[in-house]
Protein backbone atom coordinates (compact mmCIF):
# COMPACT_ATOMS: atom_id res chain seq x y z
CA UNK A 1 0.00 0.00 0.00
CA UNK A 2 1.31 3.44 -0.84
CA UNK A 3 0.42 6.34 1.40
CA UNK A 4 0.04 9.68 -0.31
CA UNK A 5 2.20 12.07 1.71
CA UNK A 6 0.70 15.26 3.04
CA UNK A 7 2.45 18.59 3.44
CA UNK A 8 2.30 18.21 7.21
CA UNK A 9 4.27 15.24 8.66
CA UNK A 10 1.83 15.11 11.62
CA UNK A 11 -0.95 14.26 9.13
CA UNK A 12 1.23 11.45 7.74
CA UNK A 13 1.85 10.15 11.25
CA UNK A 14 -1.87 10.18 12.06
CA UNK A 15 -2.68 8.36 8.81
CA UNK A 16 -0.02 5.72 9.42
CA UNK A 17 -1.07 5.22 13.06
CA UNK A 18 -4.67 4.81 11.90
CA UNK A 19 -3.57 2.18 9.34
CA UNK A 20 -1.60 0.35 12.05
CA UNK A 21 -4.75 0.12 14.17
CA UNK A 22 -6.98 -0.79 11.22
CA UNK A 23 -4.75 -3.68 10.14
CA UNK A 24 -3.82 -4.84 13.64
CA UNK A 25 -0.08 -4.34 13.23
CA UNK A 26 2.12 -5.99 15.85
CA UNK A 27 5.03 -3.60 15.35
CA UNK A 28 6.69 -1.09 13.07
CA UNK A 29 9.76 -1.81 10.94
CA UNK A 30 11.32 1.33 9.49
CA UNK A 31 14.23 1.48 7.10
CA UNK A 32 17.29 3.10 8.63
CA UNK A 33 19.17 5.03 5.92
CA UNK A 34 22.72 4.74 7.24
CA UNK A 35 25.79 5.74 5.26
CA UNK A 36 27.53 2.82 3.54
CA UNK A 37 30.16 3.05 6.30
CA UNK A 38 27.42 2.33 8.85
CA UNK A 39 27.55 5.82 10.31
CA UNK A 40 24.30 7.65 11.01
CA UNK A 41 23.32 9.96 8.18
CA UNK A 42 21.33 13.18 8.62
CA UNK A 43 18.38 11.42 6.97
CA UNK A 44 18.72 8.52 9.45
CA UNK A 45 18.32 10.98 12.33
CA UNK A 46 15.15 12.42 10.76
CA UNK A 47 13.83 8.94 10.02
CA UNK A 48 14.43 7.84 13.62
CA UNK A 49 12.50 10.82 15.00
CA UNK A 50 9.59 10.22 12.61
CA UNK A 51 9.50 6.47 13.32
CA UNK A 52 9.72 6.98 17.09
CA UNK A 53 6.79 9.39 16.97
CA UNK A 54 4.79 6.93 14.87
CA UNK A 55 5.54 4.11 17.32
CA UNK A 56 4.44 6.35 20.19
CA UNK A 57 1.21 7.36 18.45
CA UNK A 58 0.40 3.79 17.42
CA UNK A 59 1.57 2.33 20.79
CA UNK A 60 3.67 -0.26 18.93
CA UNK A 61 7.25 -1.48 19.24
CA UNK A 62 9.69 -0.02 16.71
CA UNK A 63 12.53 -1.74 14.88
CA UNK A 64 14.86 0.41 12.79
CA UNK A 65 16.35 -1.83 10.11
CA UNK A 66 19.40 -1.25 7.93
CA UNK A 67 18.27 -0.27 4.44
CA UNK A 68 21.68 0.12 2.82
CA UNK A 69 21.71 -1.00 -0.83
CA UNK A 70 18.02 -1.97 -0.87
CA UNK A 71 17.25 0.59 -3.59
CA UNK A 72 19.95 -0.88 -5.80
CA UNK A 73 18.62 -4.38 -5.14
CA UNK A 74 15.09 -3.16 -5.91
CA UNK A 75 16.27 -1.76 -9.26
CA UNK A 76 17.92 -5.11 -10.07
CA UNK A 77 14.69 -6.96 -9.26
CA UNK A 78 12.67 -4.59 -11.44
CA UNK A 79 15.10 -5.01 -14.35
CA UNK A 80 14.90 -8.79 -13.92
CA UNK A 81 11.09 -8.49 -14.04
CA UNK A 82 11.38 -6.78 -17.42
CA UNK A 83 10.59 -3.26 -16.23
CA UNK A 84 12.25 -0.38 -18.04
CA UNK A 85 14.11 2.28 -16.03
CA UNK A 86 11.18 4.68 -16.61
CA UNK A 87 8.83 2.20 -14.94
CA UNK A 88 11.00 1.94 -11.81
CA UNK A 89 10.23 5.28 -10.16
CA UNK A 90 6.76 4.50 -8.84
CA UNK A 91 7.84 1.00 -7.74
CA UNK A 92 11.39 1.15 -6.41
CA UNK A 93 10.49 2.41 -2.92
CA UNK A 94 7.78 -0.23 -2.56
CA UNK A 95 10.14 -3.03 -3.62
CA UNK A 96 12.88 -1.68 -1.32
CA UNK A 97 10.39 -1.56 1.58
CA UNK A 98 9.48 -5.18 0.90
CA UNK A 99 13.17 -6.13 0.94
CA UNK A 100 13.67 -4.32 4.26
CA UNK A 101 10.71 -6.07 5.85
CA UNK A 102 11.74 -9.48 4.48
CA UNK A 103 15.28 -9.00 5.79
CA UNK A 104 13.88 -8.13 9.23
CA UNK A 105 11.56 -11.16 9.24
CA UNK A 106 14.34 -13.51 8.09
CA UNK A 107 16.70 -12.24 10.81
CA UNK A 108 13.96 -12.63 13.41
CA UNK A 109 13.24 -16.20 12.27
CA UNK A 110 16.98 -17.01 12.39
CA UNK A 111 17.19 -15.58 15.90
CA UNK A 112 14.24 -17.71 17.03
CA UNK A 113 15.80 -20.86 15.52
CA UNK A 114 19.10 -20.16 17.29
CA UNK A 115 17.30 -19.52 20.56
CA UNK A 116 15.34 -22.77 20.25
CA UNK A 117 18.49 -24.73 19.37
CA UNK A 118 20.31 -23.26 22.36
CA UNK A 119 17.47 -24.13 24.73
CA UNK A 120 17.22 -27.68 23.34
CA UNK A 121 20.94 -28.25 23.80
CA UNK A 122 20.72 -27.20 27.42
CA UNK A 123 18.06 -29.76 28.39
CA UNK A 124 19.00 -31.36 31.70
CA UNK A 125 19.31 -35.15 31.89
CA UNK A 126 16.00 -36.74 32.78
CA UNK A 127 13.94 -33.88 31.34
CA UNK A 128 11.91 -34.33 28.18
CA UNK A 129 12.44 -32.04 25.22
CA UNK A 130 9.05 -30.56 24.27
CA UNK A 131 9.87 -30.57 20.56
CA UNK A 132 11.02 -34.19 20.23
CA UNK A 133 9.64 -35.98 23.27
CA UNK A 134 13.14 -37.38 23.85
CA UNK A 135 15.69 -36.84 26.63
Amino acid sequence: MTLERKRNPKDDLRSLARLCRKFGCAGIVAGNPLHLSGEVSPQASKTRLFAEELARMAALPLSLWDERLTSQEAHAILYAAGKSRQEHQPLVDQVAATLILQSFLDARADQLRLSEAASESSVEPGLTSPSTGEN
